[in-house]
């Protein structure tokens, strides 16, 4: 008897649309994703960056926190220097 034929390899490439922005991967690293595209789906449907100025300014605030948080817990692993 003979073996059924080989499978190979199922290299499955996604496709540009599957793809995740990674701007959108390091946005949602942020915990800011929310604010960030409640900025797109307004300017989505303005198509005028000033009727959208809430959207950002909380997305300016969510960013702000997240580097004054991230400020922090940095400054809180750096190694302390050496004293004499």
């Amino acid at each position: 008897m003979s073996a059924p034929p080989s499978q190979g390899h199922n290299w499955s490439k996604k496709s540009a649309e599957e793809e995740e922005d990674p701007v959108d991967q390091m946005i949602s690293r942020t915990g800011c994703a929310s604010f960030h595209h409640a900025v797109q789906d307004c300017m989505a449907e303005h198509q005028d960056w000033r009727q959208c100025q809430q959207s950002v300014h909380d997305f300016q605030q969510c960013m702000a926190e997240y580097q004054r948080t991230r400020a922090s817990q940095l400054g809180k692993h750096k190694p302390s220097p050496a004293t004499s």
